[in-house]
């Protein structure tokens, strides 16, 4: 009993192994070779699909440029790019490297 238990187990599980490799039989196109024609209604079937992908497009009402931080900001705040100018007639500060030399 334990002979004819263990090939039954066992062709049960070469039995499930080999379900997902039947499933791999057919494969995608190789490089060079050349896709199957479409047939007329496959062809309709991808146009009236680009036309409704289109459709949905033209639902998607037109973004409003949105600036989160724009209540935190003051109205008079100085541009990003005065903030980053040297004061004229000042030397540029040495760096520790520089002032112990």
């Amino acid at each position: 009993m334990k002979i004819v238990g263990r090939i039954l187990s066992a062709t049960v599980v070469i039995a499930f192994l080999a379900g997902p490799a039947w499933g791999q039989q057919a494969r995608p196109p190789a490089y060079g070779e050349t896709d199957k024609d479409k047939t007329p209604a496959e062809i309709r079937a991808e146009k009236d699909a680009e036309r409704a992908y289109q459709r949905s497009l033209g639902n998607i009402p037109q973004q409003q440029k949105s600036d989160p931080w724009g209540t935190m900001r003051g109205d008079s705040a100085p541009p990003k790019g005065a903030a980053k100018a040297p004061a004229p007639g000042k030397p540029k500060a040495k760096s520790a490297e520089g002032a112990a030399k």
